[in-house]
């Protein structure tokens, strides 16, 4: 009876936990079988008399709070402030930038689903749409990606366009003469760019990222908006923002670029203002930029503005013409000829209301920066990478289609289907999580977290899918020139990789070391009441804590031993199967995040391994989110179908993947080995995508099909071209038409009407057989000329070489309005 009664108790407090009830409802009935045991007298007798005293004293000290401070949390804050890691202002700043989102429902161990499916984004709309379908698709039509990489440059007609149609103005209101576009118009017009030149694409990105117009629309003073806006918006102003130099790169707070607070004469005019010295590079357009955005370190000695001498961070507007300013010389970005250089000044002296803001805003360029990053990572570099994932894509399923070997199409190779699963489950998972974040943007979000998931995971993604795409092609994608179309992504995904917080840092420093801080319920409180010694706020803030901890032990455990079939959600069929998983690796990611930090501490931070694990976790799930959100809100359709999947598959086996690989790694063995049997009672059941799978996925991109098109819809397709894409598209195209003739001839060869030979040798005798028609010989000889051409690579007479010309100077500044 005793074990039986024991039995219950632990499936009753299992219970309570899992449901996160309160304190007292877990105590109380504990108590009361305690009792119950002792009125029966159940063996052993002396046992549950002096239990149900101990539990009594125990619920009292910790169930009522003025006890529990005196006794316990005054004597326990003072010892976790000494391990919970200090941030210092600069740590502060970034991490109160931004906002949370769903990334803080992952985190709480019980994500709520109808939150994720009832958020409605914004859609595109009509004018973005046409913005798209016209002044995009005619950009894109101008420029010949080989031509701007063997000039250096874009063609003058491209920059006028770019002016003429406000290109640099998307993210400024129509009131100031942008543009006005939503965040996912924004990703949108990236993506599509970058399908087909990424020195496009990335030149009508900087501007409506983090740079002059995004600080001045949320920071900038009237005057300075009504000044700058509208000259930015027609591009009669070039921007470029300088944040990076030669001893700051990651670590911009360490920046050397200073400026004094002083007086001087500016303009024949004698006004209070600031003498400032700079040395920067990577700058993207400082070689074009008529308007430098600057950020640097400024003093004020003299106390000219009446606060402390050392005012920190502050970004600045400077007017490229101001005597002293250096800029013009290029950087060679892999042979990519956007343009990108350094910039230079010393001793430079500027009115105080060059800051962005005016005076008042001195010191506060670091917010900014936070601020603002949140919102802008999470728009451009993933719709960079879908674009140039989509090329990857559209290329290979057309070339796996059209190239033969050993008398059957590439594509239908097992070796083959493997990388072509990858690419096509890879770019249904990326647009996917694209368009949820711009979603979240566009919802007045500035999701600090799950902007550097997106960030990293679609630029890591790229770089995979490129170089499956590469593997692919061969020797077609590694031979440069006009017919290629993977070489240009190829060489320039190291590039978003680098850029906007280089991705070994963003996975190993900030996507844990913000989220578990910032999306924890509990951690941030219990830090700061600890440093303010507030003891009050400490004690509800741990032991709320500890709760949280109990009930996602006890979520993970029930959850881990039924595949997540308890977990509650609002969706049926293969969608609500992957969030019940889901629901059950939040309660364990939740669970192991508490361990390590409590077992870590403030150490927590070195341990980039282990916090980089974590952040894999985190974003998985976060990806796996965004494709349920995706196919639920499409429709769910057929097509789609397989490719979900295979996303839903990868998603679980990298979150499983990287949980075990924090507990195989975790210093405190002991706390490995309980958490273990907690979070994976049955073993590691989750297994990668199958063969099965990946074949159906890997198929339905070849011969045109209906997948294919949709996964690259938002992707330039260019309706005519002697090379590239435009030629493989007509091979495909006549391929497919010329396959029923095909499959007749195969038919005849099989029933020995014919016998078997080379395809072209068989059309006379099979048209004098009656077997095809002339129409048919004449599409298969199309079809077989085309596929010739598409497969040739490009060659060049041995003294031209082709390479990067030299530099020279840009179209840009030639065009009207420009200095």
């Amino acid at each position: 009876m005793t074990t039986i009664l024991i039995a219950a108790l632990v499936l009753v407090a299992v219970a309570l936990a899992y449901h996160r009830l309160s304190y007292w409802a877990w105590v109380l009935p504990l108590e009361a079988a305690l009792l119950w045991g002792h009125a029966q007298k159940f063996e052993p007798r002396g046992l549950y008399l002096p239990l149900a005293i101990a539990v009594a004293v125990l619920a009292l000290v910790f169930g009522l709070r003025p006890l529990r401070r005196a006794l316990i949390s005054s004597w326990l804050m003072p010892l976790l402030a000494r391990i919970f890691p200090r941030m210092s202002e600069t740590e502060r700043v970034a991490l109160d930038a931004g906002t949370v989102w769903w990334d803080a429902e992952l985190f709480s161990g019980a994500p709520r689903w109808s939150k994720l499916l009832g958020f409605e984004r914004k859609q595109l709309s009509e004018k973005e749409k046409a913005f798209l379908d016209g002044p995009v698709e005619e950009l894109c039509r101008i420029v010949d990606d080989w031509e701007v990489q063997q000039k250096g440059d874009l063609p003058r007609e491209a920059w006028d366009l770019m002016k003429r149609e406000r290109f640099f103005g998307m993210i400024i209101p129509e009131s100031f003469g942008g543009r006005g576009f939503s965040a996912l118009a924004n990703s949108s017009v990236v993506a599509k760019l970058s399908s087909h030149s990424v020195t496009a694409s990335v030149t009508v990105m900087v501007p409506n990222s983090l740079g002059p117009a995004e600080l001045l629309l949320h920071y900038g003073t009237e005057e300075q908006k009504r000044h700058y806006l509208p000259r930015l918006a027609i591009g009669e102003e070039v921007p470029c923002f300088a944040l990076t130099e030669p001893g700051a790169g990651s670590d911009a707070g360490s920046m050397q670029s200073k400026g004094i607070v002083c007086r001087g004469r500016f303009e024949g005019k004698d006004v209070l203002g600031m003498r400032l010295t700079w040395n920067k590079r990577y700058i993207t357009l400082s070689s074009v930029a008529t308007l430098l955005g600057l950020a640097f370190k400024l003093y004020d000695p003299e106390k000219l503005l009446g606060g402390e001498t050392d005012l920190g961070i502050t970004c600045a507007l400077i007017p490229t013409a101001t005597p002293g300013v250096e800029h013009g010389p290029r950087h060679c970005p892999l042979s990519i000829p956007f343009m990108n250089g350094s910039t230079r000044g010393n001793d430079v002296f500027v009115p105080i209301e060059f800051i962005i803001g005016g005076p008042k805003q001195a010191g506060q360029g670091w917010r900014m920066l936070m601020e603002c990053l949140s919102a802008g990572r999470s728009i451009s570099l993933p719709g960079n990478s879908v674009g140039g994932s989509q090329l990857a894509l559209r290329v290979v399923g057309a070339y796996a289609t059209i190239r033969e070997q050993f008398n059957m199409a590439v594509g239908r190779f097992e070796g083959i289907e493997a990388p072509l699963a990858r690419i096509g489950g890879t770019v249904y998972w990326m647009n996917a999580l694209r368009t949820l974040t711009a979603g979240a943007v566009d919802a007045g979000e500035k999701p600090a977290v799950i902007s550097a998931i997106a960030k990293y995971y679609t630029t890591e993604a790229m770089r995979r899918v490129i170089n499956d795409a590469m593997d692919i092609q061969g020797g077609a994608g590694i031979s440069k020139g006009p017919r290629n179309s993977l070489a240009t992504a190829y060489q320039a995904t190291p590039i978003g990789i680098t850029v906007e917080g280089a991705n070994i840092l963003t996975r190993s420093m900030i996507i844990f070391g913000q989220g578990a801080i910032r999306c924890h319920p509990y951690a941030r409180h219990e830090m700061e009441a600890a440093q303010a010694k507030d003891l009050a706020r400490f004690d509800k803030a741990f032991f709320s804590h500890v709760g949280f901890v109990v009930s996602n032990g006890a979520r993970a455990l029930v959850l881990g031993l039924t595949g997540g079939a308890l977990a509650s959600t609002p969706l049926g069929g293969e969608e609500g199967a992957l969030l019940k998983k889901l629901a059950r690796y939040s309660a364990a990611f939740a669970l192991v995040s508490d361990a390590c930090m409590g077992t870590l501490g403030g150490s927590l931070k070195r341990k980039e391994a282990i916090t980089g694990r974590l952040a894999d976790a985190l974003a998985w799930m976060y990806i796996a989110s965004s494709i349920v959100k995706k196919y639920v809100e499409e429709g769910r359709p057929a097509r789609d179908r397989d490719f979900f999947r295979w996303a839903g598959a990868e998603s679980l086996w990298q979150v499983q993947t990287a949980l075990d690989g924090v507990l195989a790694n975790l210093p405190s063995r002991a706390t490995a080995l309980a958490l273990r049997p907690v979070l994976f009672p049955l073993g590691r059941r989750m297994r990668p995508p199958s063969d099965r799978l990946g074949a159906k996925v890997a198929r339905a991109l070849l011969d045109g099909g209906e997948a294919r098109l949709a996964l690259t819809r938002e992707m330039y397709v260019p309706k005519s071209g002697e090379f590239g894409l435009a030629l493989l598209e007509r091979a495909l195209a006549k391929t497919i038409a010329a396959e029923p003739a095909r499959k007749k001839l195969r038919e005849a060869v099989k029933a020995k009407k014919l016998p078997r030979a080379d395809e072209g040798t068989l059309l006379e005798p099979a048209l004098k057989a009656g077997i095809l028609s002339e129409s048919e010989c004449k599409a298969l000889r199309e079809a077989a000329a085309e596929r010739w051409e598409a497969v040739q690579v490009d060659e060049f007479p041995f003294d031209e070489f082709p390479g990067v010309a030299p530099a020279r100077a840009s179209a840009a500044p030639k065009l009207a309005g420009a200095r």
